[in-house]
This record gives structure tokens, sequence and C-alpha cells, in this order.
């Protein structure tokens, strides 16, 4: 979507990315509510399992490949283990990144 002012315009991601992230805001603001102390930290589990790291890559003559794994959500699961450190909220947050690092290795994969 672009709107148009003159020389300035302002382009917007599509209609469903657009709903989508203001789901995911919404949700991570509800979870957050739900701690008692650093509510900032849904925040950050979800950022941090979002992460998506290349662990081999190979390149001929033919293309590229590489394999990717969302190590963000295994370092969160590494982390949320210690059951201290372990809260409903958290796991949902990250599992929410989770969905997301799967879709950016659905669009790496495809694209």
């Amino acid at each position: 979507m672009e709107f148009k002012f003159g020389n300035v315009a302002i382009v917007l991601p599509p209609l469903q990315i657009t709903i989508i992230g203001i789901i995911i805001i919404l949700l991570l603001v509800r979870w957050s509510k739900q701690l008692e102390t650093r509510r900032f930290t849904v925040f950050l589990y979800f950022w941090i399992s979002t992460l998506v790291i290349p662990i081999y890559s190979y390149g001929s003559s033919e293309g590229d490949f590489q394999l990717s794994l969302p190590i963000g959500f295994l370092l969160i699961i590494l982390y949320l283990s210690n059951r201290e450190r372990y809260h409903p909220s958290k796991m949902k947050a990250s599992l929410l990144g989770l969905s997301i690092a799967i879709y950016q290795l659905i669009l790496q994969y495809v694209g």
C-alpha cells in the first residue's frame, strides 16, 4: 500500500502483514501483563526466538544451498528449562517467535 503526498511517499506493508503484526503486538502485551515483574522480557523472548541462523552453506555452479535453523528458539528453550525461569507467558511468546522463524525459513527456501 502506497500513499503519495507530492514528492514524498509512505509505503506500508500489505494489509494481511499489518493485521498479523497488530495481532502479535496485542498478544505480547496481553502476555506481558501476566508477569508480575520485568514485563518487557516477554518481548525479548519473542524477539530472540525469531532468530534464524544458517548452519551449513554449499555453493556450486548450479546454485547455492543454505541450511538454516531457528537457533534463537533453541536457546530460549534451553534457558527456560530451569524451573525458576519458566513462565507460561514466556513460553507462549517464544512459541510465537518460533512461528515467525518458521515463516522466515519458508520464505528463504521458497523464494
